[in-house]
Formats: structure tokens, sequence, C-alpha cells
């Protein structure tokens, strides 16, 4: 969830002392040593391509398509052993006959698999891992993607050490989209996984966190309490708005819809969205396998030496799915200024599954899981500025008008 980002101040004296820029920690990298990897040719462009300044974000690095896409008759893992491109050749020894050419952009239609090279090679070390999310706008249009490697076991996941190519595996659910070389569909984090142990998160310090109103809007006393027990910040879903009739609660993806170019930034969002308005009862039956875009009740932060991740799927919450993409980058809702929390709230991506669900105002349907990170960024999410996603409320995708 990471679109424009601004330096922060080196000076400013952080909200929890800062860890040491120059060590090396346990937990997910900051943006600075994501530069000191591309300087060592631990992430490179693969081929000619080179690395763009603004992929590197304040905890991730965007990943760009490359040239073709091979459309799958099934989703697989290539497995110890195996390359991606091997695997795909046991699958259909003609895949590569079939490629298609983005250069120029191309249709990738909803309900077909695509397998996607990426422009990005990695050479990690032997303590770094590497983790992949979609991107906010992704998730949004309901397009699933999930990151591939050689000899992968599981999706979205890089081991130590790896040295080699990665892919993307492209599934449009809800509309068919135009996509073009370079366009940014996940981004990838990196974790180090051996080395001092960064301060752990204490029970005092999360209890501060949510009583200064740091992570979440805190005047939800019986929420923080459940939060603290679990070590997890539970979120909830608002279906109220501001509580007038016919106020936008949020969307639901309709039928047949046009194809979206990922590229426009000027939708009409009444020719692809159906907007869910309150009337009287503060509730929603999710329909199976539709799709909704809805927000949580809370406001939520993310302070400048932490990340947050949101769980995707959780059956304790209900048989449903609210959220594809999942990863928080620091700053993200966070007023620098009064150092706290400001009015960002959480956007769901919500999809329900075997059953219809009744979902009421205010019910529990996930949880955001925080870390620390292994150094504060020298990157933050945006602030006060242009970010498409910075203080949203209810949004869309930004390939539409608000309306």
């Amino acid at each position: 969830m990471n679109e424009v980002i601004t330096k922060t101040d080196s000076t400013a004296n952080p909200v929890l002392p800062a860890l040491p820029r120059g060590g090396d920690y346990t937990g997910i990298l900051p943006s600075q040593k994501i530069q000191e990897m591309l300087s060592s040719g631990e992430i490179k462009g693969a081929g000619l391509s080179k690395i763009d300044d603004d992929q590197v974000q304040p905890a991730s690095i965007d990943l760009r398509l490359g040239d073709y896409a091979y459309p799958v008759d099934t989703s697989f893992l290539p497995g110890k052993g195996a390359k991606v491109f091997e695997k795909m050749r046991q699958l259909d020894d003609r895949f590569d006959a079939f490629g298609i050419d983005l250069r120029n952009g191309a249709v990738l239609e909803k309900g077909r698999v695509y397998v996607i090279p990426l422009q990005e090679a990695i050479s990690l070390k032997s303590d770094v891992a590497a983790f992949a999310n979609p991107k906010s706008s992704t998730g949004r249009l309901d397009i699933l993607t999930r990151l591939i490697a050689d000899e992968a076991t599981s999706f979205d996941q890089v081991s130590e050490g790896y040295k080699g190519e990665l892919f993307i595996e492209v599934a449009p659910r809800s509309f068919s989209v135009v996509v073009k070389t370079g366009a940014r569909l996940n981004q990838l984090r990196f974790r180090r996984t051996r080395g001092e142990e960064a301060k752990p998160i204490s029970a005092s310090e999360w209890k501060k966190l949510l009583d200064d109103g740091q992570i979440v809007d805190s005047r939800d006393h019986e929420k923080n309490a459940r939060s603290i027990q679990r070590g997890l910040l539970p979120f909830t879903v608002d279906l109220e708005g501001s509580g007038k009739e016919n106020d936008i609660i949020g969307y639901r993806a309709k039928k047949h819809a046009k194809r979206i170019d990922l590229e426009r930034r000027d939708y009409d969002p009444l020719d692809f969205w159906e907007p869910i308005r309150f009337h009287k009862t503060s509730s929603l039956i999710l329909d199976p396998d539709e799709f909704y875009i809805l927000m949580t009740k809370e406001a939520i932060a993310v302070p400048p030496e932490y990340a947050a991740e949101m769980l995707p799927y959780d059956t304790r919450a209900g048989e449903f799915r609210v959220h594809y993409a999942g990863f928080f980058d620091p700053g993200f809702g966070w007023n620098a200024k009064l150092n706290k929390a400001g009015s960002s709230r959480g956007v769901l991506e919500v999809r329900s599954h075997e059953v219809p669900f009744l979902l009421e105002h205010g019910q529990t349907v996930g949880w955001l899981r925080y870390e620390r990170m292994a150094a504060r960024p020298e990157l933050l999410y945006g602030q006060d500025i242009n970010s498409n996603y910075q203080g949203q409320s209810l949004k869309l995708a930004k390939q539409f008008k608000q309306l």
C-alpha cells in the first residue's frame, strides 16, 4: 500500500527509541537497506532493464511485469528441483507459442490464469528471505496475484539465499484488465531472519501505542483490551458511514462490466460498481462469490518504526475473505505532527465463499499484525501530499473517479 512517499526528518525524535540504522537486526528491511541491496546487485533488473528509483518504497520494492504473459490451464507451484519454465513446459510443451505480447498493452481475461516473468531478479544472502503482497489497486480490482520463484513450494515466499528470476501468477476475478509491460501489480519485502534480535513489542509498549491513539482510534477500550490479549489489532466493518439515509457504505462489483485499462484514471465507478447505501438496518448479506469494497470502522495507522500486515483470511471471523493487499508500509495513516493515527480507514476487499453471510456494523472481520522494522525507514508512506490512499475513507482503486 505504497504510492507516494516522502523523506523522513532524520533529526526528528521518533515516538519510541529508534533502532540503530546500521545494525543488522532481524525484521523487515527498510528503504535504505533495499537501496543497499540494489547497489550490491542483490536486486537487479533482469536482462537489460534497470530498476526505477520510485520502485523503492518504505519497506518494499514494486515489481514490474515483463514483456509476455503466458495463459495456463491451472495454477501450480514448481516444487523442489524444478524451475517455473520447466514446470510450464511439463504442463504444455508449446506454452511459449501462446505467449501474449504486453509491450503495447494486452487484455488479461477474467476467469483465466496467466504466468508472467517479472523484470526483477534477486540474489539473496543466506540470512534474508522475501515475501510478496499485491499492491492496493490490484486488490481493489479483484485481481488475484501470487509470486512464484523457481523451486518454490509456496506462493508469495522466497527462501533465504535464493538466486534467480521471479514470476507472477495473475488471475483477474471480477473484471478483464488491460496491462502493459512495466505495470506494477505486486510488491516484495525482505526480512532478515538471523542476526541480533530487534527489540520485540512488549505488552506495555503495545498498550501505550493503543492508549495514545498511535495505531488506531483508541476510544473503543474493549477492542483495545482484546487486541492486547491477542497480540493483534482487531478491526471491524463500517456499515453505517455517517448514518445518513442513502449514504454510500460500500460497493459491489457488477457482472459483465467492460475491461479496465490499468493506466487510466478516469473510469466512472457506476459503470463497474453497484453502490451499497445505508438504509435502516446496519447490516449487509454477502452473496457467495460476489466481490465487495467496504471499509473499517476504525482509523488505523502504522508508526514509522513498524510495519503491519492484514491477515487475509481467518475462519473465526466468518466464511469470507477480507483482504488481498495485506501489507501496510511504515507511515500509513500516520499524522507526523500529532504523533498519532490520522483519518485513514482500512479498505476491505471482501468475498464470501460457500454460503450467504450476514455482516453487521461493528463486527470484527479481521486482524492487523504489527511488527517492528529492522530499522527506521528513511522513506515513509506519503503524508499530507498526493498519495492515492493516505487519509482515505471508502475509496475504490485509483483507476476510478471519486463519486
